[in-house]
């Protein structure tokens, strides 16, 4: 994870290269008269004056003199310097908005070009800004119920296996005893490795049925449940050291809900990809919200493609107006911090 990336609808945007964040109704002074009548304007200025001198004392011989060839030289270059000039600054604006588009990405929202230029161009700007406006709320909108049906989809599953398959292997479990018990002397050892088997799985299925759906989140809220995600993490090769003030800020629901789901994705990812021994889990108020920090001693991913668990963090964060950054951690490995803005009221 060697790129800063930052993602959040609040936030100040990434600048494009001559561009103004934000800017999507303002024009410029220079966009009052459009391109086409510049270079009309210059042309005919130029028509206009060589007319004039040619009806006034100006003449040109038969054959040309050398004199008179180096007038019309000098006229003819004023003139396509002009009309270099006119379409030179005229199409910056269109050139700073082929980057913007080149560069654009709904996971990182908020840059916009500046609107300048001509007329047409200017006008060409804002229809593009608005665009944009459109389909990263449309994007936000679709993110959010998809991350919404995602989440009852994990609900709906975790139940199951807990009800259903995690019911079944206790049933397993129960029979498997009875039959050690009546088994022969030469066959216990078989039945008993055919407990501790089943006896892992159902070990397996709760925690997976945990992951799926953090019920300690739910009853006994943010700061337990990352400690209890801390804990699960943790194990014979990677330690993961957790630290949650108590004084924070009120969030909303959502909001938690994201905290939880960005630290045990990148959690996840540590232990699956970073080949560390320590992770961090941090959560601390900071001016008008709360971050959370998750920071292994791992690789890191280095200039490797981001996958679904960045993805999904991004769009995770984007639902609650977060900003996501992920970056190189000091010594190595990688960090992630993920800023939440508090809510109104809180403290």
């Amino acid at each position: 994870m060697g790129v800063v990336t930052d993602i959040r609808s609040g936030r100040p945007p990434e600048r494009v290269e001559g561009a103004v964040p934000g800017a999507k109704t303002g024009r410029s002074g220079s966009g009052s008269v459009s391109l086409f009548w510049r270079i009309f304007s210059l042309n005919a200025a130029g028509l206009v004056v060589a007319t004039a001198l040619l009806l006034g004392p100006v003449t040109v011989s038969t054959p040309v003199l050398a004199g008179e060839a180096l007038v019309l030289f000098a006229g003819l270059v004023m003139l396509l310097a002009g009309n270099a000039l006119v379409l030179r600054f005229g199409l910056v604006p269109l050139q700073r908005l082929d980057r913007a588009m080149a560069t654009a990405d709904l996971l990182r929202p908020g840059s916009r070009p500046v609107v300048a230029g001509p007329a047409e161009t200017a006008g060409l700007i804002m229809t593009y800004n608005t665009m944009l406006d459109r389909l990263e709320a449309e994007r936000a909108t679709g993110a959010a119920r998809a991350l919404s049906a995602q989440e009852s989809e994990r609900h709906r599953i975790a139940r199951e296996l807990h009800d259903e398959v995690g019911q079944t292997l206790t049933a397993v479990l129960l029979q498997l005893k009875r039959v050690a018990d009546r088994a022969p002397e030469d066959l216990r050892e078989e039945v008993g490795q055919a407990q501790e088997a089943t006896r892992a799985g159902l070990d397996e299925i709760r925690r997976i049925a945990r992951r799926l759906r953090p019920g300690v989140l739910e009853e006994l809220g943010l700061a337990s449940a990352l400690r209890s995600l801390s804990g699960e993490f943790t194990t014979h090769g990677l330690t993961v050291r957790h630290h949650v003030t108590g004084d924070l800020p009120t969030l909303t629901p959502e909001a938690e809900l994201v905290v939880y789901r960005v630290a045990q994705e990148g959690l996840t990812n540590t232990a699956r990809h970073a080949a560390a021994d320590r992770a961090e889990l941090r959560l601390r108020p900071v001016p008008g919200g709360v971050e959370l920090l998750v920071r292994d001693n791992g690789t890191g991913i280095g200039h490797a493609p981001e996958g679904a668990g960045i993805t999904g963090m991004r769009e995770r964060a984007l639902l609650i107006g977060a900003a996501l950054t992920l970056e190189p951690a000091p010594g190595g490995g990688t960090e992630i911090r993920l800023r939440i803005p508090a809510t109104e009221g809180s403290r």
